[in-house]
């Protein structure tokens, strides 16, 4: 045995610093490019750290395979399936090198994949459904029922119907505007953390006494009507909004209604999913607050096709000059046009990548020819047939690849869901369809390739061989 081991026993390789350098080297280069593409430090350094994660989680379950397989060997099973199994912790296997190669490959491409379907599936969730597509404003309130007759009349329903109310902030807990921002200018002071800008925004507001499906309460409680001080009104700002300006609830504001002091009080937080196609506000009033300041309507409405958009628009203008209308579903064909042409550079990326991935995993399985044809010709003297050698390669293959393409798809699906939850800042809706299919390619594209490197070995007489390495 010793005799026969002496060539893969002599090509043992120790730890080398040289080795271990030149990882780090890529590793660095790998994450200045995705920093330099990203243009975000915390971005592109988790980009290389989750690919460094993959490598790592990659080798760690090829180590985990060969320690299995040699500990709980089945001594039970066939020559040909026990020496396709041994040949995954055999001296110069390949299980490492193919875990990482097939297993990144297959993580890359698959998480491709599923983030087109995640941003796919906002884009249909934002714009479809009974989501409205027509957005009417600068609506005056004498104006407002006779143009929900209009629309009315034309067969489309009323989506949506909100009043807006355009104020400024005057102060913060007492504070004013003014010298908030000359306190800004301090280090020292916690006032630095308030938005300069928002400060000095024309906030557009409304009143009503219910919240909109995409409103949700984070903290304190909404209070939907006036009640108890009719001189502090209890509203509801966005916690967006609320930490840009370092307040919470209980905090009073002052606002400025195009020259009325309204004083308020933070009574909840709201979440708002600004990715919906209707009417959101950072600042919410219940009713009885706002009734009688100088207002606008906006409404919304959805049209069935181009033709009953354009009929209503027509009828609009001539009715109400004054109104302007926002047509969403130009701006929606927009997006899916633009949307196109990203999933056709996402698919060419794909395909490239899985070119790139077949040249990788054709030169991992070249670097063991040498070591598959000593094995062929030394299991063929020792009495194996040909199509036994060849369905022991078989064996190893669909073991290798499979645990690979395994490995990487739970990676694709796990860095799909972050992905949207960190980064699209959406819901994560898995799909099996590439579970199969990428499993059965892989594990086809392995054996393949496996098997089209060592072509001729078979054919080869075993003297023939002897003599050469004579």
């Amino acid at each position: 045995m010793l005799a026969l081991r002496s060539s893969y026993e002599a090509n043992s390789v120790s730890k080398d610093r040289v080795r271990w350098l030149i990882f780090a080297i890529i590793a660095l280069a790998v994450a200045a490019f995705a920093v330099s593409q990203t243009q975000d430090g915390v971005v592109g350094v988790s980009f290389a750290a989750a690919i460094c994660l993959a490598f790592a989680v990659l080798a760690g379950m090829a180590k985990i395979i060969t320690v299995v397989f040699k500990r709980f060997f089945p001594k039970s099973w066939s020559y040909v399936w026990r020496q396709g199994l041994a040949n995954l912790f055999r001296p110069n296997n390949q299980t490492l090198v193919l875990m990482v190669s097939i297993g990144l490959g297959t993580f890359l491409i698959t998480t491709l994949y599923l983030s087109h379907d995640t941003l796919l599936e906002k884009v249909t969730y934002v714009g479809g459904g009974d989501r409205p597509n027509l957005v009417l404003f600068d609506i005056q309130p004498d104006q407002k029922e006779e143009l929900v007759e209009l629309i009315r009349a034309h067969d489309l329903p009323i989506l949506q119907e909100a009043p807006m109310v355009t104020m400024r902030i005057s102060a913060i807990n007492g504070r004013s505007v003014e010298d908030i921002l000359n306190e800004s200018a301090n280090e020292d002071s916690s006032s630095e953390r308030v938005s300069r800008g928002l400060l000095r925004w024309e906030f557009r507001t409304t009143y009503r006494d219910t919240l909109l499906d995409s409103e949700n309460i984070v903290a304190g409680e909404w209070q939907g009507k006036v009640t108890n001080d009719p001189d502090v009104v209890p509203i509801s700002l966005e916690e967006g909004a609320a930490e840009r300006l370092n307040v919470a609830v209980g905090d009073t504001i002052v606002w400025n209604v195009q020259g009325v002091p309204l004083t308020s009080r933070i009574m909840s937080l709201r979440d708002v999913d600004w990715e919906r196609i209707q009417a959101n506000f950072m600042a919410l009033f219940p009713e009885g607050a706002l009734e009688y300041a100088p207002q606008i309507y906006i409404l919304s409405t959805k049209a069935a096709n181009i033709e009953k958009s354009a009929e209503l628009q027509r009828a609009v203008v001539q009715a109400f000059p004054n109104v302007s209308i926002i047509d969403l579903a130009l701006i929606l064909n927009t997006l899916d046009t633009f949307l196109s042409k990203i999933s056709f550079v996402i698919r060419f990326m794909a395909f490239f990548s899985i070119f790139t991935g077949l040249i990788v995993l054709a030169a991992a399985v070249i670097t063991s020819r040498y070591q598959r044809i000593q094995e062929s010709i030394l299991l063929r003297t020792l009495g194996a047939s040909r199509k036994q050698v060849i369905r022991i390669m078989v064996v190893e293959y669909i073991f290798l690849g499979g645990f690979a393409a395994l490995t990487g798809l739970i990676l694709s699906y796990l860095g799909g869901w972050a992905l949207a939850f960190f980064v699209f800042d959406s819901v994560f809706v898995p799909t099996l369809l590439p579970f199969v299919i990428v499993i059965a390619v892989v594990v086809g594209l392995t054996i393949g390739i496996g098997m089209l490197n060592s072509r001729g070995i078979l054919d080869r007489p075993p003297l023939e061989v002897l003599r050469l390495e004579a």
